[in-house]
């Protein structure tokens, strides 16, 4: 009888390590689930340009957001009459780049000193921004807003906007990926508007861009 005990134990303990073991297995196997950021970096070509080259980035949407016309077009966003900023929302694996570090290469892509404008774009359309999708990404943006402050390379204020998102809505076809199927007419308008240089002005070897 006691030998049976001791046969039913070890059969019992040798399952629970197989159970366990699976399990384990199972977690280490499961990808991490992706995560969104917004951010709103002027014109929404630049911004997914600079932010598709980050390793951990899975895909870049240019749009709209911060407005209040719903599913505006790019017409009457440009028209500075719907409220909306050029966004893009970034989809990324949190396993290979972190939110904070996508906040860090943000800031290096943008002027943050100038109110409703970047560059040669102006007016609210383009102006920056941080759209926090959860109560965690506001806490991380405000602690890089604040940080920054104290180590910015510049003496002028940082006016981005640093607010919850809302609704974000796609822009046209034509703007997705501009960069890609437009190299030349992309190539020339990024550096015709000064991006690079003021960049590299700002932040030295720090810019992100190209």
């Amino acid at each position: 009888m006691t030998s049976q005990i001791h046969a039913a134990l070890r059969w019992l303990t040798a399952l629970g390590l197989a159970v366990a073991a699976s399990w384990a297995v199972a977690q280490a196997a499961a990808p991490t689930a992706a995560a969104k950021a917004t951010f709103a970096g002027g014109c929404f070509w630049c911004v997914e340009a600079d932010f598709d080259k980050v390793p951990g980035v899975l895909s870049t949407t240019s749009g709209y957001t911060g407005g209040t016309v719903v599913n505006p077009s790019y017409e009457q966003v440009s028209s500075h009459g719907t409220g909306h900023a050029e966004a893009v929302q970034i989809v990324f694996d949190p396993s290979k780049v972190s939110y904070e570090q996508l906040l860090e290469h943000f800031w290096r892509t943008i002027d943050p000193t100038t109110k409703d404008a970047q560059f040669c774009d102006h007016g609210s359309p383009y102006r920056t921004a941080i759209y926090a999708n959860d109560a965690a990404q506001l806490k991380a943006a405000k602690s890089s807003f604040d940080a920054l402050q104290k180590s910015k390379p510049f003496k002028q204020p940082i006016v981005t906007e640093v607010v919850p998102a809302g609704a974000f809505y796609p822009a046209e076809d034509y703007h997705q990926d501009y960069y890609k199927k437009n190299p030349l007419r992309y190539q020339y308008y990024r550096t015709a508007c000064g991006r690079d240089a003021r960049l590299k002005q700002l932040w030295g070897e720090k810019a992100a861009g190209h």
